[in-house]
């Protein structure tokens, strides 16, 4: 199993590419950034170009609803190349209230829209054209980028048709805040229903610390709402969750290894590190994480 860390983009861009090679020589598998009405992730892996080398970059995740995919296998082509082909595509439908009120767009039939997209996209990442009339995606044509390669397309899904999507459609899935037990039983046989072995990309939070229970306060509290949007609310609700902070992983660095290790057995290939808790316990977390992508690479 590679581990990988969500890196800050909260910061001016020299300090964003400064995080990405900072966890390129700690010893990460892989950075992910998302989107989140700050540095557009993949402008961002394009200006950072061959730094860091040996690191994978993955957009966790790029919304699908604003944007057409020949404009956006145009983007993605110009950064696989930018990167020395190292990108790892995540796609998502985003949220309700982010498509409808953000975009003022329709939110209506998520994986058919996802699907059609990819009917669009696909060929084209692939060097051939598309030719796709869907009911909610168009696209003909392709894009000139010499030399780009194909990158993994991911899919970001909670509910069991996404998930179902992602094992026929793309390289894996990216999914956020399920424990191992769950991966186990719900998302990995969904996504390898179709008979493929594609990634299992999960994020966690996590917090190597001497206090869990204030460690899972914060996480209460900061992600207050993002465990009420409906599909994060419906995932911790098959986990009997309250909450996002029952996900989290926390306590010494023994207690939070074992966890790490039952995912790898429940078969997670890529476990993602959002570090939570004060600086010292985030610093401590984010340390300990690197250790173990370093002895498992």
């Amino acid at each position: 199993m590679k581990i990988g860390l969500s890196v800050r983009v909260d910061g001016p861009l020299p300090t964003v590419l400064q995080e990405i090679e900072d966890a390129a020589t700690a010893g990460f598998a892989g950075v992910w950034i998302g989107e989140i009405n700050l540095w557009d992730p993949l402008t961002v892996f394009a200006a950072l170009g061959g730094r860091a080398p040996g690191i994978e970059l993955g957009t966790a995740v790029v919304a699908v609803p604003p944007r057409h995919p020949l404009t956006l296998a145009s983007q993605v082509l110009t950064t696989q190349a930018a990167t020395g082909g190292r990108l790892a595509l995540g796609l998502g439908m985003s949220h309700r209230f982010v498509v409808q009120e953000r975009y003022g767009l329709p939110f209506d039939r998520p994986a058919r829209r996802v699907r059609e997209f990819l009917d669009v996209l696909e060929p084209v990442l692939d060097g051939a054209e598309a030719r796709a009339v869907g009911a909610t995606v168009v696209g003909f044509g392709g894009v000139g980028a010499p030399g780009a390669t194909r990158p993994p397309v991911l899919l970001a899904a909670h509910g069991p048709r996404m998930l179902a999507l992602a094992g026929e459609r793309a390289d894996g899935v990216i999914t956020l805040w399920s424990r191992p037990d769950y991966v186990a039983e719900h998302v990995v046989p969904a996504v390898t229903a179709a008979g493929r072995a594609p990634r299992i990309v999960l994020g966690v939070n996590a917090c190597v610390t001497s206090d869990p229970d204030a460690a899972r306060r914060d996480v209460a509290e900061r992600l207050a709402v993002a465990s009420t949007l409906p599909s994060y609310r419906e995932t911790l609700d098959r986990q009997g969750a309250a909450g996002i902070e029952d996900t989290i992983l926390a306590g010494d660095e023994s207690v939070v290894a074992e966890e790490v290790r039952r995912f790898a057995e429940a078969g997670v290939t890529d476990l993602v590190l959002f570090p939570s808790g004060p600086t010292a316990d985030h610093d401590r977390t984010t340390a300990f994480f690197a250790e173990l992508a370093r002895s498992a690479r």
